[in-house]
């Protein structure tokens, strides 16, 4: 449910980039449908109401409903325009409870958006700090402060407001520019469910599309603390030790390694010698004469004698 502040400050005019000129309600408007759009692509079971704040609350639209054109209509019953310095939020909270309760009847949950644009009148309610049937989220449009404006004051008061009507988390999002964009990015943020919310502090969107690079901080100095002269020596004695403890382990683990090494020594001699026996047998049961011949000598006639074995004079088979 959303419930729109027409007091007069409502219709200050906003200047856009292009040089158009707005009211602060016909913002207000857009991003309502912005909101209404958004959220039936998501879901189109929503459903939506409409109420005004002026000097009491009234309902534009009875009913709740899912269509845009309702809430057309609902803003063409927005006719009168008045400055009050008084804003009871009383009478809007007790027909927003209201509603919660048949909401929750048809396991739905009910949900009021406060659009206010008052700078020098904090509103007020009355309302038991345990009876909170609804959660509030508050939009506050406001001037700089001025003489007889307060806006800190007045969103002081919507903030204790919100923490005392609201069933779970609700947001306050203020802006003082009087920029279109500014209310629209609000208002996208709104569009979170009040049951996955994080906390307002917590939110980190939307993000800049400007890349931001970050600076990494050196420090080139450093404490320098005073060692005495007993402390030094004693790091000194057990350094000493711990390199005299090093120095036995890498002499042990040479000796493992030389052993080691030694006897890889003998056992490929021995492979050596083995293989070598097995060649010389082999080459006499062949018919090779080795005698006064190098070992390139014998594998090369070896190799000849083989390769004239496996290629025949055939002409078919390339040599």
């Amino acid at each position: 449910m959303f419930c729109i502040d027409i007091d007069n400050e409502c219709l200050k005019e906003i200047k856009v980039s292009n040089g158009q000129i707005f009211t602060r309600l016909d913002v207000i408007k857009q991003s309502i449908l912005l909101f209404m759009h958004a959220k039936l692509s998501i879901n189109s079971h929503h459903r939506f109401a409409f109420s005004a704040l002026g000097k009491s609350t009234y309902r534009l639209q009875k009913e709740f409903s899912s269509t845009i054109e309702s809430a057309l209509a609902a803003f063409r019953g927005i006719t009168e325009h008045s400055s009050s310095d008084q804003a009871d939020l009383t009478l809007l909270f007790r027909e927003a409870a209201h509603e919660a309760k048949k909401s929750r009847a048809q396991n739905r949950i009910l949900r009021l958006i406060l659009i206010y644009c008052r700078s020098s009148v904090p509103p007020y309610h009355q309302w038991p700090v345990t009876q909170k049937l609804f959660t509030l989220d508050v939009m506050y449009l406001h001037d700089k402060p001025e003489s007889i404006n307060c806006p800190q004051k007045v969103y002081d008061a919507l903030v204790d407001a919100l923490e005392q009507v609201s069933e779970y988390e609700g947001y306050i999002f203020e802006s003082g520019q009087g920029l279109p964009r500014t209310l629209f990015r609000h208002m996208c943020v709104l569009l979170s469910h009040p049951h996955q919310r994080c906390i307002q502090d917590d939110i980190d969107i939307p993000k800049s599309l400007t890349k931001k690079t970050e600076a990494v901080e050196k420090t080139t100095g450093g404490e320098i603390v005073p060692v005495s002269s007993q402390e030094l020596g004693g790091a000194e004695k057990e350094q000493v030790h711990l390199n005299e403890a090093d120095h036995e382990r890498l002499q042990a683990e040479l000796s493992g390694a030389e052993t080691e090494l030694e006897m890889a020594k003998g056992e490929a001699a021995n492979a050596f010698e083995e293989g070598y026996s097995a060649c010389i047998q082999k080459f006499a049961e062949a018919g090779v004469d080795i005698s006064g011949r190098s070992f390139a000598d014998i594998f090369a006639a070896l190799e000849e004698e083989f390769h004239e074995e496996a290629n025949p004079l055939d002409p078919a088979i390339p040599a």
